[in-house]
């Protein structure tokens, strides 16, 4: 069993205050790489990158910021408009991003965020921002994931217009360190099921949730908008077995998740109770560890995985 005094993972998510401070301080000085008020934006991603995007997509948008979409690299609609397309991509060599930025190169100023200056999205998007000092040395990504969201919630209250509803990075920072410091709940240490829910930019929060305990931990999990729990997800929650929730909570959904026998977890009921959705997350990477851990399994190298997928060239 890997030892967990030497575990990367674990000490890159007690990081996260300090790496989501130091996205604060760095946001102007990377705000070229970062979308103007008023643009049509597409922020696109591979795996939890894209996920991410999905929370800044909403975030910009609820803000008043300008439409904001979210896709996954592969999948981008290439006969749509956009004023510009944001790239996150914490390698910076992943086969899809790169092919998108070269694909409409020209056509449509592109951006990055990146953990890695040495890399080829350096060349292939027109400004990028470096967060290098949220990078990782474990397959599994934690840090630069969150750092990312930071920065885009750094970038809107420097705009002066952070989504409405939505705490200021600060209490996050905050919140994050509560989450790492408080223990995590017996019946969610030793439940055998997760569903993870989220409404709003939490639905790519709650994405990013069920993702890091399947790949850490090879958990059972899965994520839902919230209120689409009770169209047929509620069906497989019972004893052993949690709901999370992410943000505030639709009415009836905790009684709803007790008449099954399942526990309910919400971190957070609105702006001013409970832990940011994002500091939320860090309890949730604790847990993937724990259960990694526990399971004998290594969670810096989860199996099949690796840091960054490069494809190989077609014929």
């Amino acid at each position: 069993m890997p030892d967990p005094l030497e575990c990367r993972t674990s000490a890159e998510i007690t990081s996260q205050p300090r790496t989501w401070r130091a996205a604060a301080d760095a946001a102007g000085r990377v705000a070229d790489a970062l979308p103007r008020r008023g643009e049509r934006v597409a922020v696109v991603g591979c795996g939890t990158s894209w996920y991410m995007a999905l929370a800044c997509a909403r975030l910009r948008e609820d803000a008043g910021h300008g439409a904001t979409d979210a896709f996954a690299a592969s999948e981008f609609p290439y006969g749509r408009a956009y004023d510009r397309i944001v790239a996150v991509t914490r390698s910076g060599t992943t086969t899809e991003v790169l092919e998108l930025l070269d694909r409409v190169r020209g056509t449509v100023p592109t951006a990055a965020v990146t953990a890695d200056p040495g890399t080829p999205v350096m060349r292939a998007a027109d400004t990028v921002a470096v967060l290098d000092f949220a990078d990782e040395r474990s397959v599994v990504q934690t840090r630069f994931a969150t750092t990312v969201l930071a920065l885009f919630r750094a970038h809107l209250e420097k705009e002066g217009a952070p989504p409405p509803g939505v705490r200021p990075l600060a209490r996050a920072v905050e919140d994050a360190e509560r989450a790492i410091a408080e223990p995590l709940a017996p019946a969610v240490r030793e439940a055998g099921q997760f569903t993870f829910l989220g409404a709003g930019w939490c639905y790519g929060i709650a994405l990013e949730a069920a993702l890091k305990m399947r790949e850490a931990a090879g958990a059972w999990t899965e994520a839902y908008p919230a209120m689409e729990y009770r169209h047929g997800p509620i069906s497989v929650t019972g004893p052993g077995r949690v709901a999370w929730l992410f943000g505030p909570a639709p009415d009836g959904l905790d009684r709803d998740v007790a008449a099954t026998g399942g526990t309910f977890v919400a971190g957070s009921g609105g702006p001013d109770t409970g832990l940011d959705p994002m500091a939320d997350l860090v309890r949730v990477q604790r847990l993937a560890v724990h259960l990694a851990l526990r399971r004998g399994l290594d969670p810096d190298r989860p199996r099949n995985l690796t840091r960054s997928v490069v494809l190989a060239p077609r014929p």
